[in-house]
């Protein structure tokens, strides 16, 4: 591996580490974000999501507009997509978030803090991803693919702004300021999470992540001769390439998104034992491990048809303010409204009785 190569793949590493760090001390996470502001009036969590994205389209439209990297490069920004699979996905992943109570990078966090559970998410997640991206369920996604892709003439907000007649460079700067700004200034309007530093610092660290994904794979690791992959946090395709490597790491190659998922578990396991919050835990009942399994699996498929998932379209496909990404984060926050509301709401697990109480 040519040294650009080499210094992307440390670079992943190190930014899983700082991830799985944040995700453990901060307890960050779109669907407990959710639960809490709509559940339990809780805002604190959504508040530290919106921060680090505002932060992630700040700083990721800066390094854009510095040449720094070229986000056209990335999948979200390609000239063709499949506006109704995109959803379709994201309302798969949405739902199968609420019934595996996380998401892969949550499931992930967890794991490197003793949770079992998680273990059972991950590689079930993974194996879902492959069978839709390249295995049993390609041939059906990409039928679905091109009978229904477009090629719009404007993929994304800037690109938006410029047919009013605005300039690239001002067009860029309008629909990144207006876009941050109302999610900063959501952010710090709510008097409690002004009060959690954790919270604040959190929301920035994982934002600052995202842009450094970006500068890694589009800076670092530009080569003509050996390019990357341009992209930054994002966890179905990285999680489904992890487990393929673990399995079959002969003729394979690591990159950026395999050692930041190697990352973000061995830095929120080192979190943990750090400060003693390792514990092993498991399933309470084999209905919880049944809902688990197929939340996985539909985080899994949906995920690969939405081209992310609430981290990789949430907030490193929306830091690009690609169009897509807003079509593919509909359907994540529809599906996640359909599990925690309504007709189709996912109901909590009784606990079993034990031993004891049933005789």
């Amino acid at each position: 591996m040519q040294d650009g190569g080499n210094l992307v793949v440390m670079s992943g590493l190190l930014i899983g580490v700082a991830y799985g760090a944040i995700g453990l001390l901060s307890g960050f996470c779109l669907l407990s974000g959710l639960r809490g502001w709509w559940g339990e009036g809780d805002g604190r969590l959504i508040r530290t999501y919106a921060l680090a994205l505002g932060v992630a389209i700040a700083a990721t439209q800066l390094l854009a507009a510095g040449n720094f990297v070229d986000l056209g490069k990335s999948i979200y920004l390609q000239p063709s997509f499949s506006a109704p699979l995109m959803f379709v996905g994201g309302l798969l992943f949405g739902y199968g978030m609420v019934l595996s109570n996380g998401c892969g990078s949550r499931a992930l966090v967890l794991l490197g803090r003793g949770n079992l559970r998680s273990l059972v998410v991950v590689l079930v997640l993974g194996i879902a991803a492959q069978m839709t991206l390249k295995g049993l369920i390609a041939p059906a996604r990409i039928a679905v693919l091109q009978a229904s892709q477009s090629a719009p003439q404007t993929i994304s907000l800037p690109a938006l702004f410029s047919t009013l007649g605005l300039g690239a460079t001002f067009a860029r700067t309008i629909a990144a300021s207006v876009v941050a700004g109302a999610l900063i200034i959501f952010a710090f309007a709510h008097a409690p999470f002004q009060r959690a530093w954790g919270q604040v610092g959190a929301g920035i660290g994982v934002g600052l992540l995202i842009a450094a994904g970006w500068f890694a794979t589009g800076y670092l690791g530009a080569d003509d001769f050996n390019p990357v992959a341009v992209t930054s946090l994002t966890f179905i395709a990285p999680i489904a390439d992890a487990v393929q490597y673990a399995m079959l790491s002969t003729g394979l190659t690591l990159n950026f998104g395999i050692t930041m998922v190697a990352g973000v578990f061995a830095g929120s396991l080192v979190t943990a034992l750090a400060t003693r919050r390792f514990r092993l835990e498991s399933f309470t009942s084999p209905r919880q491990m049944v809902r688990s399994i197929a939340g996985a699996a539909l985080m899994g498929a949906g995920g690969a048809m939405a081209y992310g998932c609430s981290i990789g379209q949430g907030l490193t496909g929306l830091s690009t303010l690609a169009l897509p990404s807003f079509v593919a984060v509909a359907g994540i926050l529809l599906g996640t409204a359909a599990g925690l509301r309504g007709v189709l709401r996912v109901q909590p697990l009784v606990p079993a009785p034990d031993a004891t109480q049933a005789r």
